[in-house]
């Protein structure tokens, strides 16, 4: 029986410890395809490469071909991966592992989750996964449950346009309390932009900000993962407000 193929990108950069853990998890199991930013693009969001040239640079880790290095953002490497025939078109893509969770109106603006979304576009089963601690270098964890989520993925598939977003607790395999089915949250930040001057008296600004949680429900992703569990999020990129259309249509526009 052929192995299935996986393609594995992310947003922290190739040379993320995340991505190698997946990686390494992934190697026995599966023919896999490594394909992601050659530097870091957090909270790139959807953005895509249309106006410079992608470059690809072949990278080797002990004398070893590791993957593709792509000088763009995590969706132009899921899109030239799969639409430029970098590699074969995989059975699934998976996205991380992402140091710090992506949960709440983080899914918006994560490269992670997007890297996943263009994955669902282009017809193709993903997961995006992240890790909840911006401390923690160990990623085995989150690669055991990455692997348990995708062995699941391939033999039960997935609804047409739907995503997963896996977000892992901080600590080890054996403390996590269990899987939780999860609506995604409505937890923002309160945030803080300081201006300051460079030693030549230009002005600049840097961006902070403080997590707000809004309420407690248990089955939002953000309250899931604080409280020990493995969340999981179906999600999906049609963003119409269905319940709203007929209260758009009440209001009887007519252009003349």
């Amino acid at each position: 029986m052929s192995k299935p193929k996986i393609l594995l990108t992310n947003d922290d950069g190739i040379n993320a410890p995340g991505i190698a853990a997946l990686a390494d998890i992934f190697s026995e199991i599966a023919e896999l395809y490594i394909v992601a930013p050659i530097f870091e693009m957090s909270a790139m969001g959807h953005a895509i490469t249309i106006s410079d040239p992608l470059k690809v640079t072949e990278i080797f880790k002990d004398g070893v071909h590791f993957g593709w290095g792509i000088g763009g953002t995590p969706a132009d490497c899921v899109k030239l991966a799969i639409n430029g025939s970098l590699v074969p078109r995989p059975d699934l893509v998976i996205s991380g592992i992402n140091q710090g969770a992506n949960v709440g109106l983080d899914i918006i603006y994560s490269g992670t989750v997007s890297a996943a979304y263009e994955g669902t576009i282009l017809d193709i089963p993903a997961m995006a996964i992240s890790l909840d601690s911006f401390t923690q270098k160990d990623f085995t964890a989150a690669a055991r449950v990455a692997k348990k989520m995708a062995i699941k993925i391939l033999k039960e598939g997935l609804d047409s346009g739907t995503l997963l977003n896996v977000n892992v607790p901080e600590g080890e395999y054996e403390t996590f309390k269990d899987f939780l089915i999860t609506r995604q949250g409505n937890g923002t930040y309160e945030e803080v932009l300081e201006r300051r001057e460079d030693p030549r008296k230009r002005v600049y600004y840097w961006l902070s900000g403080t997590r707000l949680y809004k309420n407690r429900d248990p089955d939002l992703d953000e309250n899931a993962v604080r409280d020990g569990y493995v969340s999981i999020t179906p999600i999906h990129y049609e963003l119409t407000n269905k319940e709203y259309l007929h209260t758009l249509r009440s209001w009887d526009l007519k252009l003349r």
